[in-house]
């Protein structure tokens, strides 16, 4: 077991956001997160990632309590992520965006930038070297001089996906990876997270788009008003009738 949740409840003001959610994801799996609008999907995934501190409950990662860690501390562990409101910087070309994201893991100490030692120098070098690997993974080596702003929105969303990978993540949150795209942009971006998972990495997903987390998933999770309502095989959740009232507000047909 990669990633375990328990009695994990986020609290805000009078508002419960999340309440009591058990969670758990093994490794190598694509897990799907999903449920109606305000649900408490992206609320989990800020308090795995660190940007919010649980009210109470534990999150344990790779057999570590990590529920105090802050973001950059869970980015080291091996934990990277996606937001709903892409990050980049536009007057970067999409390259130079992947290489700032490996600012995050890199360990350069303080006098090798300023003294510009050997060490440094080779990890410059590597750093680049990561960052066009990431970028031709990822399908995106044609547009690698091109600013990040002037990108297609679904390509900016994909050098989301891309920046993500700079901590060499064992577990990857997705956040609605595939909002906004057109039909050609969310195939791109399906074959990125299919050949993501085939080289190793698990990953949580957020998505609206239920047709594509039942093909795309192993096992779904279903919250509601920040419950847990269902968890199983996609074939399972599909019939599970308190999915269908989440989703329908009655009994009808999944």
């Amino acid at each position: 077991m990669l990633l375990k949740t328990t009695g994990l409840t986020k609290i805000f003001g009078g508002l419960v956001a999340v309440h009591d959610v058990d969670l758990t994801v093994d490794a190598g799996q694509i897990v799907g997160l999903i449920g109606p609008n305000g649900a408490g999907k992206s609320t989990i995934i800020n308090l795995i990632s660190g940007f919010l501190r649980p009210t109470r409950g534990q999150i344990d990662f790779d057999g570590r309590n990590i529920t105090a860690l802050k973001p950059h501390q869970v980015a080291r562990l091996g934990i990277g992520r996606t937001f709903q409101i892409i990050p980049f910087f536009g007057q970067f070309t999409a390259l130079e965006n992947i290489v700032a994201s490996f600012y995050l893991s890199a360990d350069t100490g303080l006098w090798g930038p300023i003294f510009n030692t050997r060490a440094y120098r080779r990890r410059e070098k590597d750093i680049w070297r990561q960052a066009e690997e990431h970028l031709q993974l990822v399908g995106l080596g044609g547009v690698r001089d091109e600013l990040a702003k002037n990108l297609p929105h679904g390509y900016q969303r994909v050098l989301d996906l891309a920046n993500a990978l700079a901590v060499k993540p064992k577990l990857l949150l997705l956040d609605e990876p595939l909002g906004g795209m057109d039909s050609e942009e969310i195939s791109l971006a399906l074959k990125v997270i299919n050949k993501i998972r085939s080289q190793g990495t698990t990953i949580l997903l957020i998505e609206h788009n239920v047709a594509i987390v039942m093909s795309l998933c192993d096992r779904i999770v279903v919250v509601n008003y920040g419950r847990k309502i269902a968890e199983g095989p996609p074939g399972e959740v599909r019939k599970n009738k308190e999915v269908i009232r989440a989703y329908f507000g009655g009994d009808h047909a999944a």
